[in-house]
Protein backbone atom coordinates (compact mmCIF):
# COMPACT_ATOMS: atom_id res chain seq x y z
CA UNK A 1 0.00 0.00 0.00
CA UNK A 2 1.36 3.43 -0.94
CA UNK A 3 2.08 5.84 1.93
CA UNK A 4 -0.37 8.45 0.65
CA UNK A 5 -3.20 5.96 0.29
CA UNK A 6 -2.54 4.59 3.78
CA UNK A 7 -2.62 8.10 5.25
CA UNK A 8 -5.88 8.98 3.48
CA UNK A 9 -7.55 5.73 4.55
CA UNK A 10 -6.41 6.13 8.15
CA UNK A 11 -7.54 9.77 8.39
CA UNK A 12 -10.95 9.02 6.88
CA UNK A 13 -11.80 5.53 8.12
CA UNK A 14 -10.66 5.66 11.77
CA UNK A 15 -13.08 8.49 12.70
CA UNK A 16 -15.72 6.92 10.44
CA UNK A 17 -15.42 3.63 12.32
CA UNK A 18 -16.10 5.35 15.63
CA UNK A 19 -19.13 7.18 14.21
CA UNK A 20 -20.56 4.05 12.59
CA UNK A 21 -19.96 1.95 15.71
CA UNK A 22 -21.88 4.24 18.04
CA UNK A 23 -24.49 5.79 15.72
CA UNK A 24 -25.16 3.32 12.86
CA UNK A 25 -24.45 -0.26 13.89
CA UNK A 26 -27.43 -1.66 15.83
CA UNK A 27 -27.06 -2.39 19.51
CA UNK A 28 -26.68 -6.09 20.22
CA UNK A 29 -29.54 -7.74 22.07
CA UNK A 30 -29.12 -10.42 24.75
CA UNK A 31 -31.97 -12.76 25.54
CA UNK A 32 -32.67 -13.19 29.26
CA UNK A 33 -34.56 -15.84 31.20
CA UNK A 34 -38.29 -15.14 30.97
CA UNK A 35 -38.17 -13.77 27.43
CA UNK A 36 -36.88 -10.32 28.35
CA UNK A 37 -34.21 -8.60 26.25
CA UNK A 38 -31.16 -6.67 27.41
CA UNK A 39 -29.42 -4.19 25.12
CA UNK A 40 -25.67 -4.68 25.14
CA UNK A 41 -24.40 -1.17 24.42
CA UNK A 42 -20.89 -2.10 25.61
CA UNK A 43 -20.67 -4.51 22.66
CA UNK A 44 -19.98 -1.50 20.42
CA UNK A 45 -16.40 -1.50 21.71
CA UNK A 46 -16.06 -4.68 19.62
CA UNK A 47 -15.83 -2.59 16.43
CA UNK A 48 -12.72 -0.86 17.78
CA UNK A 49 -11.19 -3.48 20.06
CA UNK A 50 -10.97 -6.33 17.52
CA UNK A 51 -9.63 -4.24 14.57
CA UNK A 52 -6.95 -2.83 16.90
CA UNK A 53 -5.98 -6.38 17.88
CA UNK A 54 -5.72 -7.36 14.22
CA UNK A 55 -3.56 -4.27 13.59
CA UNK A 56 -1.26 -5.37 16.43
CA UNK A 57 -0.94 -8.82 14.83
CA UNK A 58 -0.14 -7.16 11.50
CA UNK A 59 2.66 -5.12 13.07
CA UNK A 60 4.16 -8.13 14.83
CA UNK A 61 4.01 -10.07 11.56
CA UNK A 62 5.78 -7.20 9.78
CA UNK A 63 8.47 -7.25 12.47
CA UNK A 64 8.97 -10.99 12.03
CA UNK A 65 9.03 -10.79 8.22
CA UNK A 66 11.67 -8.07 8.25
CA UNK A 67 13.57 -10.11 10.82
CA UNK A 68 13.65 -12.99 8.33
CA UNK A 69 14.85 -10.63 5.60
CA UNK A 70 17.62 -9.35 7.87
CA UNK A 71 18.86 -12.86 8.62
CA UNK A 72 18.92 -13.61 4.90
CA UNK A 73 20.48 -10.37 3.64
CA UNK A 74 21.96 -8.68 6.76
CA UNK A 75 20.93 -5.22 5.63
CA UNK A 76 20.42 -2.77 8.47
CA UNK A 77 17.27 -1.28 6.96
CA UNK A 78 15.51 -4.60 7.56
CA UNK A 79 16.60 -4.50 11.20
CA UNK A 80 15.12 -1.01 11.52
CA UNK A 81 11.82 -2.10 9.97
CA UNK A 82 11.70 -5.17 12.19
CA UNK A 83 12.17 -2.98 15.26
CA UNK A 84 9.46 -0.61 14.06
CA UNK A 85 7.08 -3.54 13.59
CA UNK A 86 7.55 -4.63 17.19
CA UNK A 87 7.32 -1.05 18.43
CA UNK A 88 4.05 -0.31 16.62
CA UNK A 89 2.69 -3.70 17.64
CA UNK A 90 3.29 -2.83 21.28
CA UNK A 91 1.40 0.47 20.85
CA UNK A 92 -1.61 -1.35 19.43
CA UNK A 93 -1.20 -4.12 22.00
CA UNK A 94 -1.51 -1.58 24.81
CA UNK A 95 -4.70 -0.25 23.20
CA UNK A 96 -6.03 -3.81 22.95
CA UNK A 97 -5.60 -4.32 26.69
CA UNK A 98 -7.19 -0.95 27.48
CA UNK A 99 -10.22 -1.33 25.22
CA UNK A 100 -10.67 -4.94 26.29
CA UNK A 101 -10.69 -3.93 29.95
CA UNK A 102 -13.26 -1.20 29.24
CA UNK A 103 -15.46 -3.69 27.42
CA UNK A 104 -15.19 -6.27 30.22
CA UNK A 105 -15.93 -3.73 32.95
CA UNK A 106 -18.98 -2.35 31.15
CA UNK A 107 -20.37 -5.75 30.16
CA UNK A 108 -19.45 -8.06 33.03
CA UNK A 109 -18.43 -5.77 35.88
CA UNK A 110 -14.74 -6.75 35.97
CA UNK A 111 -11.68 -5.07 34.51
CA UNK A 112 -9.83 -8.36 34.13
CA UNK A 113 -10.69 -12.05 34.25
CA UNK A 114 -7.69 -14.22 35.05
CA UNK A 115 -9.59 -17.36 34.10
CA UNK A 116 -10.06 -16.28 30.49
CA UNK A 117 -7.60 -18.05 28.19
CA UNK A 118 -7.75 -15.42 25.45
CA UNK A 119 -6.75 -12.68 27.88
CA UNK A 120 -3.88 -14.72 29.28
CA UNK A 121 -2.56 -15.69 25.84
CA UNK A 122 -2.62 -12.09 24.61
CA UNK A 123 -0.99 -10.89 27.84
CA UNK A 124 1.73 -13.51 27.30
CA UNK A 125 2.22 -12.22 23.76
CA UNK A 126 2.38 -8.66 25.03
CA UNK A 127 4.91 -9.42 27.76
CA UNK A 128 7.00 -11.49 25.35
CA UNK A 129 7.40 -8.52 23.03
CA UNK A 130 7.98 -6.20 25.99
CA UNK A 131 11.01 -8.38 26.80
CA UNK A 132 12.22 -7.73 23.24
CA UNK A 133 13.45 -4.32 24.39
CA UNK A 134 15.33 -5.85 27.31
CA UNK A 135 17.15 -8.19 24.93
CA UNK A 136 17.83 -5.59 22.26
CA UNK A 137 19.23 -2.89 24.50
CA UNK A 138 21.28 -5.28 26.61
CA UNK A 139 23.50 -5.95 23.58
CA UNK A 140 25.82 -3.40 22.01
CA UNK A 141 24.64 -2.04 18.68
CA UNK A 142 25.86 -4.09 15.74
CA UNK A 143 25.21 -7.30 13.88
CA UNK A 144 25.02 -9.44 17.02
CA UNK A 145 22.21 -7.30 18.40
CA UNK A 146 20.45 -7.19 15.05
CA UNK A 147 20.56 -10.96 14.67
CA UNK A 148 19.33 -11.60 18.21
CA UNK A 149 16.49 -9.11 17.72
CA UNK A 150 15.51 -10.69 14.41
CA UNK A 151 15.37 -14.19 15.87
CA UNK A 152 13.36 -12.97 18.85
CA UNK A 153 10.81 -11.19 16.64
CA UNK A 154 10.40 -14.34 14.54
CA UNK A 155 9.84 -16.53 17.61
CA UNK A 156 7.29 -14.07 18.99
CA UNK A 157 5.06 -14.16 15.94
CA UNK A 158 4.37 -17.85 16.64
CA UNK A 159 2.18 -16.68 19.54
CA UNK A 160 -0.06 -14.65 17.20
CA UNK A 161 -2.13 -17.55 15.78
CA UNK A 162 -2.39 -19.03 19.28
CA UNK A 163 -3.76 -15.73 20.57
CA UNK A 164 -6.21 -15.51 17.67
CA UNK A 165 -7.45 -19.08 18.10
CA UNK A 166 -7.56 -19.03 21.90
CA UNK A 167 -11.08 -17.60 21.79
CA UNK A 168 -12.22 -20.75 19.98
CA UNK A 169 -11.13 -22.97 22.84
CA UNK A 170 -12.12 -20.63 25.66
CA UNK A 171 -14.96 -21.71 27.93
CA UNK A 172 -15.85 -18.31 29.40
CA UNK A 173 -18.22 -15.54 28.29
CA UNK A 174 -15.65 -12.75 28.42
CA UNK A 175 -14.82 -13.37 24.75
CA UNK A 176 -18.00 -14.50 22.98
CA UNK A 177 -17.48 -15.95 19.48
CA UNK A 178 -19.18 -13.66 16.98
CA UNK A 179 -17.12 -14.41 13.86
CA UNK A 180 -18.40 -17.85 12.93
CA UNK A 181 -19.86 -19.63 9.91
CA UNK A 182 -22.20 -21.83 11.97
CA UNK A 183 -24.66 -19.01 12.68
CA UNK A 184 -25.01 -15.37 11.68
CA UNK A 185 -24.44 -13.30 14.81
CA UNK A 186 -23.69 -10.07 12.93
CA UNK A 187 -26.17 -8.20 10.77
CA UNK A 188 -25.27 -6.31 7.60
CA UNK A 189 -24.54 -2.96 9.31
CA UNK A 190 -22.48 -4.81 11.92
CA UNK A 191 -20.39 -6.53 9.26
CA UNK A 192 -19.99 -3.24 7.39
CA UNK A 193 -18.81 -1.37 10.47
CA UNK A 194 -16.45 -4.16 11.44
CA UNK A 195 -14.96 -4.37 7.92
CA UNK A 196 -14.38 -0.63 7.76
CA UNK A 197 -12.74 -0.79 11.19
CA UNK A 198 -10.35 -3.52 10.08
CA UNK A 199 -9.27 -1.52 7.02
CA UNK A 200 -9.04 1.67 9.10
CA UNK A 201 -6.72 0.37 11.80
CA UNK A 202 -4.69 -1.73 9.35
CA UNK A 203 -4.08 1.47 7.37
CA UNK A 204 -3.13 3.30 10.57
CA UNK A 205 -0.68 0.52 11.41
CA UNK A 206 0.91 0.81 7.96
CA UNK A 207 1.22 4.58 8.35
CA UNK A 208 2.89 4.20 11.75
CA UNK A 209 5.31 1.57 10.41
CA UNK A 210 6.25 3.64 7.37
CA UNK A 211 6.66 6.92 9.22
CA UNK A 212 8.80 5.51 12.02
CA UNK A 213 10.98 3.47 9.66
CA UNK A 214 11.43 6.44 7.32
CA UNK A 215 12.45 8.71 10.18
CA UNK A 216 14.96 6.26 11.63
CA UNK A 217 16.47 5.42 8.25
CA UNK A 218 16.71 9.11 7.40
CA UNK A 219 18.61 9.77 10.63
CA UNK A 220 20.85 6.74 10.10
CA UNK A 221 21.84 7.89 6.61
CA UNK A 222 22.68 11.39 7.84
CA UNK A 223 19.90 13.18 5.96
CA UNK A 224 19.07 15.42 8.91
CA UNK A 225 21.02 17.92 10.98
CA UNK A 226 23.40 16.55 13.59
CA UNK A 227 21.39 18.09 16.43
CA UNK A 228 18.31 16.16 15.21
CA UNK A 229 20.08 12.79 15.48
CA UNK A 230 20.22 11.36 19.02
CA UNK A 231 23.52 9.58 19.38
CA UNK A 232 24.86 9.99 15.85
CA UNK A 233 24.15 8.60 12.39
CA UNK A 234 24.27 4.93 13.37
CA UNK A 235 21.82 5.24 16.24
CA UNK A 236 18.38 4.35 14.92
CA UNK A 237 16.49 3.13 17.98
CA UNK A 238 18.45 3.74 21.15
CA UNK A 239 21.35 5.44 22.84
CA UNK A 240 23.93 2.88 21.73
CA UNK A 241 25.89 3.45 18.53
CA UNK A 242 28.15 1.38 16.34
CA UNK A 243 25.85 -0.54 13.99
CA UNK A 244 26.84 -0.98 10.38
CA UNK A 245 26.03 1.81 7.95
CA UNK A 246 22.69 1.45 6.20
CA UNK A 247 23.17 0.88 2.47
CA UNK A 248 22.30 3.94 0.43
CA UNK A 249 20.24 1.91 -2.03
CA UNK A 250 17.94 0.39 0.63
Amino acid sequence: MSPRLAVVLALVLVPLTVVLAFFWAPTNEIGLVGGEMQYDFAQKVFYIHVPIALAAYLCFAAGAWNGVLYLLKERDDYDVRSYCGVHSGMVFGTLVLLTGSIWAKAAWGTWWQWGDRQLLVFLTLYLFYAAYYVLRFSIDAGRARNRASAVYSILGVALVPLSFLAIRIADTLIHPIVLTTSENRLTGPMWGTFGIGVVAFASLAIVMLQLEAAGKLRAARGWCADEERPGGAADVDGPAAGSAEVPAHA
